[in-house]
């Protein structure tokens, strides 16, 4: 726990549970950014996802002594985050893919927000871009954006007991956006968060990772998968109401389009829609802040 007049730990506050699946080129670059974190004895889980890299196995049968490792057979991101998520020891936890990093002062920003707020369900911080991307992507939370577009980084911290309360990640969606689901899942709970205004996360972008290389591709039908799931909140009568108590908040985009976007993946032809995805991704706020960072 932590003492909120004070914000000084007790005992162990927080777990980041990094999955790893045939990947170990960055991960040391992942670790140190843990052990290099202002906030005392942070409890660092990795899960080995049924790797099959020879070298991938041999890096992690040599991780320091302050890793815990858990292997599991190969079953997907979202199944190694909630088996890292469920042996967390950490009253808060925050998931980190292992080719990304953090900030030294990640850890004790987020946690200080949420310390200072026992409202808010998570936390998360600004992206600075690396790899294929570049500079510094602002983030907001608007739960009505949410479900139109995943405006939330994966990277946020969270209260253990919010991500037991609404059953974990959901599994079944090995292909990718399971992130964007559970985040849809949390606002409708009624779990909220709010971000530190600095980029404290590195994100690094690559047309190899999952994001670019699957879930873009066929973005039309794991969409469709999420509004099927969720069918109450995209009725007209939900939206609109979602729009009257979010319309005030700040939001990458403005908020008229997305009944538009919305009405276009339900009319057009899934393989058009995702053209058309594919097309407008070229204008995204990601690659205009890439194409400034690269200008100047």
């Amino acid at each position: 726990m932590i003492d909120i007049k004070t914000n000084k730990v007790r005992h162990k506050t927080l777990t980041v549970v990094i999955p790893c699946f045939n990947t170990h080129t960055y991960l040391d670059q992942t670790i140190l950014s843990v052990r290099s974190q202002t906030l005392p004895d942070i409890e660092i889980i990795v899960v080995d996802d049924g790797s099959t890299n020879s070298e991938t196995i041999a890096f992690l049968d040599n991780l320091g002594s302050d890793v815990k490792l858990i292997r599991q057979a190969n079953r997907g991101l979202p199944a190694a985050r909630n088996i890292g998520f469920a042996a967390a020891q950490g009253d808060f936890i925050l998931p980190l893919d292992a080719d990304d990093w953090l900030e030294p002062s990640c850890a004790a920003e987020l946690i200080e927000l949420l310390a200072r707020h026992p409202d808010l369900a998570f936390a998360f911080s600004h992206m600075q871009m690396e790899g294929e991307g570049r500079g510094v992507l602002a983030k907001d939370y608007n739960f009505f954006e949410q479900l139109f577009l995943n405006q939330l980084p994966y990277c946020m911290m969270l209260r253990k007991k919010v991500w037991r309360d609404i059953g974990g990640y959901d599994e079944s969606m090995r292909r990718g956006y399971e992130d964007w689901e559970f985040n849809i899942r949390l606002g409708d709970a009624g779990y909220f968060g709010a971000v530190v205004p600095k980029p404290l996360f590195h994100y690094r972008i690559a047309q190899t990772g999952m994001l670019l290389s699957t879930s873009s591709i066929i973005h039309g039908e794991l969409w469709e998968t999420i509004r099927r799931k969720h069918a109450k909140l995209y009725e007209f009568y939900s939206l609109f109401e979602l729009w009257r108590l979010w319309h005030h908040h700040k939001s990458t985009y403005p908020l008229w389009l997305y009944p538009l976007w919305l009405a276009a993946a339900k009319m057009l032809p899934q393989k058009l829609f995702v053209i058309i995805f594919k097309f407008l991704r070229r204008f995204s706020l990601g690659r205009r802040v890439t194409s400034a960072s690269i200008s100047n």
